[in-house]
Order: C-alpha cells, then sequence, then structure tokens
C-alpha cells in the first residue's frame, strides 16, 4: 500500500483501474460496454475493493496489484448487483439513484451485462502480473464466492424465502451466502495477493475469515435497517422493497431496534477477531469504523 493513503485514496484508484479496465469500445452496433460502464462507474461505496486494500496492507502487496484485484471484485460485484435488480429477481428500477441497467439498456443488455461483467473480472485476476499460484487461488476464492455455495445459492434461497414466516438463523444462513460470501471473498483476496493460505499463516486466515463472516452479516443487518427506515435519496434506491415483496429479514424478525444492536454486536465481534493483528490490522479497523458511522448517520436507533 502507498504511505499515507486513505480509504479515499484507494477508491479512487479503484475508479481509476475500472475506467482502465473496462476502456474498450462498442463495436457500434451494440451498446454492452457502455451498459457495462454504466453498472460500474456510477459511483457507490466500494466496500469490497476496500476491504481487498485493508487485507493487502497485512503485507508489501504492489499497489497496482492490488487496484486490479479490487476492480476485479468490484466488477463482479456489479455483476450480482445488475442481476438482482431483474425483474426476475428484486424488481428494481433505481440503483444509485440512477435507472438500474435493465431500464435504461433493456433486459437482455442488463442480463448481457451480468455475464460480461463476471468475465472480465475472471480475465483481470487471470492477468495479474503475479506467480500463477497466487492467480489461482484468486480465481478459485471468487469463483467460490458467486457460486451456488456463495451468492448465487444464497439469491436462490432469498427468493424461496419470500412470503414465508422463517426462523432467524435460515435468514443469517442466507445472507452469510448472498451477502457474505463476497465480502469474505474481498477479505481473503486481499490477503492472497501476498499471504499463502498455509499452516505458517492459518491463525491469520482463521482471524480474518471471522472479521469478514461479523462484518459481512452487519453489513446486510444495516442494509435490512435502511431498507425499512430509509428514503430514495439515502438509499440510492427503492425503499421500503423487502416488506413490499413480503421478504423476512433480520430487522422484520428482530425489529429494527433489536436489529440495530444485532448489527454493532457484530461489528465489535468483527474488531476483536482482527485485535491480535496490532497495527497491522489498522486499514481492517478503519472498515469496521466506516460502517458504524454509516449505521449510526443514516440508521439512529434509540
Amino acid at each position: 500500500m502507498q504511505a499515507g493513503s486513505t480509504l479515499h485514496d484507494d477508491a479512487k484508484r479503484v475508479e481509476q483501474a475500472l475506467a482502465r479496465l473496462l476502456c474498450a469500445e462498442d463495436d457500434g452496433e451494440t451498446e454492452l460496454i457502455a451498459a457495462m460502464r454504466y453498472a460500474t462507474l456510477q459511483g457507490g461505496k466500494r466496500t469490497r475493493a476496500l476491504l481487498c486494500m485493508a487485507a493487502g496492507a497485512l503485507a508489501d502487496t504492489p499497489v497496482h496489484m492490488l487496484d486490479d484485484v479490487g476492480a476485479a471484485i468490484e466488477m463482479m460485484h456489479a455483476c450480482t448487483l445488475v442481476h438482482d435488480d431483474l425483474p426476475a429477481m428484486d424488481d428494481d428500477v433505481l440503483r444509485r439513484g440512477l435507472p438500474t441497467v435493465h431500464v435504461k439498456f433493456g433486459e437482455a443488455t442488463a442480463i448481457l451485462v451480468g455475464d460480461a461483467l463476471q468475465a472480465h473480472a475472471f480475465l483481470t485476476l487471470a492477468s495479474l502480473d503475479a506467480p500463477g499460484d497466487n492467480r489461482i487461488a484468486l480465481v478459485r476464492e471468487l469463483a467460490q464466492a458467486v457460486s451456488a455455495e456463495g451468492a448465487a445459492g444464497g439469491q436462490a434461497m432469498d427468493l424461496s424465502l419470500v412470503g414465508k414466516h422463517v426462523e432467524l438463523d435460515r435468514i443469517v444462513a442466507m445472507h452469510r451466502r448472498k451477502t457474505g460470501a463476497l465480502v469474505r471473498a474481498s477479505v481473503r483476496m486481499g490477503a492472497l495477493c501476498a499471504i499463502a493460505e498455509d499452516a505458517a499463516h492459518a491463525a491469520l486466515y482463521c482471524a480474518l475469515d471471522r472479521y469478514s463472516a461479523c462484518l459481512g452479516l452487519a453489513l446486510q443487518v444495516i442494509d435490512d435497517i435502511l431498507d425499512a427506515t430509509a428514503d430514495t435519496a439515502t438509499l440510492g434506491k427503492t425503499p421500503g422493497k423487502d416488506a413490499a415483496a413480503q421478504k423476512p429479514t433480520c430487522a422484520s424478525i428482530m425489529g429494527l431496534e433489536a436489529a440495530h444492536q444485532f448489527a454493532l454486536g457484530l461489528l465489535s465481534d468483527a474488531g476483536e477477531a482482527i485485535a491480535p493483528l496490532g497495527p497491522r490490522g489498522e486499514r481492517l479497523a478503519q472498515m469496521l469504523q466506516r460502517a458504524k458511522a454509516y449505521l449510526f448517520k443514516q440508521a439512529p436507533c434509540a
């Protein structure tokens, strides 16, 4: 990492990497590239890329490598959002305050945008200036995060629970796959850029996995709270979608105040997980403070 860089600096570099990696021009007959850039370059908190960079700060990982890995993660995240917004999925017309991709470009193009962004994410990782073993580990990690055991399986679970009365543990299990798997991969991929997952580093990866499991779930609980309490300007998407679609969430099952305390507890547990890392984990700790500040700013609860 660059000495003295901030989270804002890191996010800016990811934006630049995304613009560079998605710079090809359309052939004049389609809008695919334009739609891919629209899906990825219209803002966002870049939480997953920043988590990757924060974990990369644990070692002397080359900055240019973290930039591209972070960009690949954001491409994959954008892919999941484009597909989630489709009428057959969550059916939303707004994302980051703008028309969703299928609204602006049509459903067929939106499906292709998701497919192409996924492919470009893997192409980016495969093309890294890094040893083959590192590239394989990164590709495997990202693929697992969006597989049937990860985001795709979590989305399927989410759809299957609509209109049903379910226990909290089933909601948590769904969130750990739909949202948490990519958060976990983001943290692990930052470390995998320079630190092998072997017996010598078992304690480190155990700490990172606990950290990411707690943070990933906390981020989703915060999102559930905001969906129930925030307005369109705050969310950048349609509020109240979960309740309107009869989707059970942590907030609807626990109640807003309990969900708020649950999120705070998860963030505290994540902090405990990385405490043994000392100063090396400073960037990871900053991400927890960022999430906590967002929770209190956007969703205060007595």
